[in-house]
């Protein structure tokens, strides 16, 4: 891996700390209802970020660890803010990852990059359709 690929990594882990949080958070506003995808959701930050840092060990890079809270963007007071806190988490997972894409000079980091970009693309999908918005995805994801 090449400096500015790490740094992409580290970058998208750091953004995969952040989901793990929000999805706790989320979580405990969250209607009932939505209670296995908020859990779903959040165990696939969880191995994207396991596997970010096995990648990034592998490679000699000091993974950061994660922090002992998070700063959300909005209060989360209900199960709307709740699904906008999630629907925020994918919007800022999706740029990192695609970031990782950008900067990847491996094909596998590139390929693990349009893995995980896919993947909050069709979570954030998801969370626009339960929010009502229209349309609920974007022609290019995972820009800033």
């Amino acid at each position: 891996m090449t400096g500015t690929e790490q740094q992409a990594l580290v970058d998208a882990l750091k953004a995969e700390h952040a989901a793990v949080f929000a999805y706790g958070l989320a979580a405990a506003f969250s209607n009932p209802e939505r209670a296995e995808l908020i859990a779903t959701n959040a165990a696939a930050h969880r191995a994207r970020r396991d596997a970010t840092i096995d990648a990034l060990t592998a490679a000699s890079v000091d993974a950061p660890t994660a922090e002992a809270g998070y700063t959300v963007p909005f209060p989360v007071v209900d199960p709307v803010s709740a699904a906008r806190l999630a629907a925020e988490v994918e919007a800022e997972t999706a740029i990192a990852w695609r970031s990782v894409i950008e900067r990847a000079q491996s094909d596998h980091t590139r390929g693990t990059g349009v893995e995980a970009l896919t993947e909050a693309t069709l979570r954030l999908a998801n969370w626009q359709t339960i929010l009502g918005t229209a349309p609920p995805t974007v022609p290019f994801p995972g820009q800033p």
